[in-house]
């Protein structure tokens, strides 16, 4: 089926993020490998002067730690990585840095604006160069 899968994850959703990485196990080709990865999103400029320094240190530490027991769940992760930015953007360019054959996604319920699919998972699939399964 897929040699490279990556799965981004809402640490936030531990159940979600589990059923996802089953998902992909499952998908997954004899000696494939499953790359884990959690954003830390920026925080907007005018948003960033009233808020401790270490905020972003303290959520990257924390991703860190949960991603560690997520890794020891499956045999099957190969990579876990934590990136900082806008989720979108780092997904996709880990995708192409990886050449990813399939990304997974889950999705969260959205509001009116992104009804269908939430907005990080609605940019991923209309941006990414390989193939993408939602996860609802």
């Amino acid at each position: 089926m897929y040699r490279k899968i990556l799965v981004p994850v809402d640490l936030s959703n531990a159940d979600k993020a589990e059923r996802t990485l089953k998902k992909a196990e499952a998908l997954l080709d004899e000696g494939g490998q499953i790359v884990l990865v959690n954003v830390v999103e920026d925080l907007p400029n005018y948003l960033a002067i009233d808020v401790p320094m270490d905020i972003i240190e303290n959520a990257i530490k924390d991703a860190k730690n949960r991603l560690a027991v997520l890794k020891e769940k499956s045999d099957r992760i190969g990579a876990v990585e934590i990136r900082s930015g806008a989720p979108a953007r780092e997904i996709l360019g880990l995708a192409e840095e990886t050449n990813a054959d399939l990304i997974i996604i889950a999705s969260h319920t959205p509001d009116f604006t992104n009804y269908f699919i939430g907005a990080t998972a609605d940019r991923v699939v209309r941006h990414a160069k390989c193939s993408v399964l939602v996860d609802r």
